[in-house]
This record gives structure tokens, sequence and C-alpha cells, in this order.
């Protein structure tokens, strides 16, 4: 055999080695430069990646109409032509536009009609825990429910406040 077609034969075998080389080893894109780096460094320090809904600009200002804990059981989400409420720590969000989420059937619904903070706070979504009265939870559960509250907060209009919360709960 000669040179040119021993040559020729080991191209051939290296073809399918480097395609499947590059198949299991991805090529991992690397910037040109170092000013490149930092702009792409500094793109990903400014929009991390989430899976949360972003902050809303143009939520009306706060409410604070009265609601009992029976009314709120009204916009529960069952009824297709109402709004639906999810009160936390007694102010009471309308979530009616994640209807999908909050509404009948839907994945939150357990939230939707009450005032539900024991379980945010727990992070449960057990009927059982589904209370007002969220003086019992321990400071990490407590942090859990205030981010809770931030989050609604940025997101979703308040249209009132719950005025008869438990005792325990009512002046926090």
């Amino acid at each position: 055999m000669d040179s040119a077609t021993t040559i020729l034969i080991a191209l051939l075998l290296a073809i399918p080695a480097v395609l499947i080389y590059h198949a299991v080893y991805p090529a991992q894109t690397t910037p040109s430069s170092a000013a490149e780096t930092s702009e792409t460094e500094k793109k990903s320090e400014e929009q991390p990646k989430t899976i949360m809904q972003a902050a809303r600009t143009d939520l009306a200002p706060p409410k604070d109409d009265p609601f009992t804990l029976e009314q709120l059981k009204e916009f529960d989400g069952s009824e297709p032509s109402k709004p639906i409420y999810v009160a936390i720590k007694g102010t009471i969000f309308d979530v009616s536009h994640k209807r999908e989420t909050y509404g009948k059937g839907g994945s939150y619904n357990l939230f939707a009609g009450k005032d539900a903070s024991k379980a945010l706070g727990m992070s449960s979504l057990k009927e059982e825990d589904a209370s007002p009265d969220y003086s019992g939870l321990p400071e990490a559960e407590m942090k859990v429910l205030n981010d809770w509250h931030a989050f609604f907060s940025k997101r979703y209009n308040v249209i009132g406040k719950v005025i008869d919360l438990p005792p325990a709960v009512a002046n926090l």
C-alpha cells in the first residue's frame, strides 16, 4: 500500500472520530477579547434567569376596603364572573389575571378566597394548613411568608384588608 492510500484511509477513519468527539464534547464559545468577556458577564448579571413572573409596573394604588374572612370566600375562583382574591397577612390581592393558576382546578386554588398565610409560610398545599393564623410559624417560615407578601405586592393589585383576623395575628 502506498503512502497516499494510507493517508486517505487515515483521514476517512478520522472523520467519524471527530464527529463523535464534537457530539460528545460540544464546542464552547469563548469571547475573543477581554472586553467581550466583561460585556457577557454584565449581561448575565443584569438579567438573571428566573421562572417567576416579573414585577408589574401598572399596579393601581392600594385600596383599603374591609373584608371579613366570610366575605373573602365569595372570591375563590369558582364563579367565572367574579374576581379571585388571595389574602396574605390580612392584605387582599386581586389575582384574577392568573385565573389558570388560582381559579377552580388551578394548582394554587387552595389559596383563593381565603387568607392562607400559614400554608404559604410553610410552603404547604394542604387544606389543613390554609389558615390565617401564622403566629406559630418559626422564624424561617416567617421569612418565607414575608417573601410571599413582598412578591404578591409587586405583582397583584391590593384591593383591601381582612378585618377579622385571629387575635394572635390581628396586629402583626
